[in-house]
């Protein structure tokens, strides 16, 4: 089995590395550093391009030079080494940007910002450099929790499997914002959006490989809500809430991130302040999920996790302990074994995958 190159996006000031590059070692699960990058601040969300010659980066800042907006960064990827290389970096037009999607044709970078509860996409070059945001949507409204949900604040965005939509979970108006990506224009034309119960905060969202369904995880009441999927109409039918914690937990704490297993059988969702990944199984016929157990992480804050392109592995980075801990999957039961691997990363976010060259 081939090792895979992992991509590390991490909260780093534009003087420092911020992104690191490892080698997972499929036969042990052992991550080797190989090089790292600076030159953005806090380059915390990452995407590859389908050709795996470019890797794009958002920074999490509020202006690009004298422009105003987050920034988000396009690097080459070495093809012997793996080394990245920038090519520009543009604006994502509205501020404190924190996720970034890739469309499966490797021709637009879609960008969320959080800080200004908007969605933004931008062309790509055959070169692989950037251009100018061709389409910008602000979100409008509000919620119930004063302290978090004040306005809008796009979490995340992310583009179907079939490449006709995105979606935007929105933590500020409990919304799974829904747009229809007009390829041929560069456009983001609004859909209806799915409700999620007041007050849960929507993060992220992940499909299932045989796009019946789509799960949401939602950070601010700690649960997953499971959907009926419609992959043509890009539409999303609520069919199941479910809790990430243990039952009678009383402590402060807010999930992150949401993977399927690539098998369909698995879903695994991160809990910061429990610090563990919870892990489900699948009901094959109706999609909906039951808990099979919750592991600990090794660390504080596991903001986001990843898991090997085969199921192999799962990799949680810890946010605050600086460290990533790497997991062992059962393919058959879904659960997780330590490997007794980790590496030290300071404040590691996002990890993307790709074969060694």
């Amino acid at each position: 089995m081939s090792d895979y190159l992992v991509y590390v996006g991490t909260y780093s000031s534009g003087d420092e590395d911020g992104i690191y590059v490892y080698r997972l070692d499929m036969a042990t699960g052992a991550l080797a550093y190989q090089s790292s990058i600076g030159g953005i601040d806090n380059p915390s969300f990452l995407d590859i391009a389908p050709n795996r010659r470019f890797l794009y980066a958002i920074g999490e800042t509020s202006a690009v030079g004298d422009r105003p907006g987050g920034a988000i960064a396009a690097f080459a990827i070495d093809q012997q080494s793996g080394a990245l290389t920038h090519i520009n970096t543009e604006s994502t037009v509205g501020p404190g940007p924190c996720h970034i999607s890739i469309d499966r044709a490797g021709k637009y970078a879609l960008a969320a910002n959080y800080g200004g509860g908007s969605v933004a996409i931008l062309p790509i070059r055959e070169d692989g450099s950037l251009g100018a945001a061709t389409d910008f949507v602000q979100h409008e409204g509000s919620s119930v929790n004063p302290g978090r949900q004040e306005g809008p604040h796009a979490h995340s965005i992310m583009v179907a499997p079939n490449n006709k939509h995105a979606f935007a979970p929105d933590l500020g108006i409990d919304k799974v914002l829904i747009y229809a990506i007009d390829h041929a224009n560069g456009k983001l034309v609004a859909q209806t959006p799915a409700e999620i119960a007041p007050g849960s905060g929507p993060r992220h969202l992940a499909f299932h490989p045989d796009s019946q369904w789509a799960y949401v995880i939602n950070e601010l009441s700690n649960t997953i809500t499971a959907f009926d999927y419609d992959a043509d109409a890009g539409t999303l039918a609520t069919i199941q809430t479910i809790s990430t914690l243990p039952d009678g937990y009383t402590e402060v704490s807010h999930t992150a991130d949401i993977h399927v297993h690539p098998n369909g059988r698995f879903l695994y969702g991160s809990n910061r302040g429990h610090d563990s990944i919870a892990v489900y199984a699948i009901d094959q016929d109706t999609g909906q999920l039951a808990l099979v157990e919750i592991v600990p992480t090794g660390g504080a804050n596991p903001r986001n996790f990843g898991l090997d392109p085969t199921g192999t592995y799962l990799i949680a980075g810890n946010h605050s302990t600086d460290d990533i801990f790497t997991f062992r999957v059962d393919s058959e039961t879904g659960q997780l074994t330590p490997t007794g691997h980790k590496a030290e990363v300071p404040s590691p976010v996002c990890h993307k995958f790709i074969p060694v060259f």
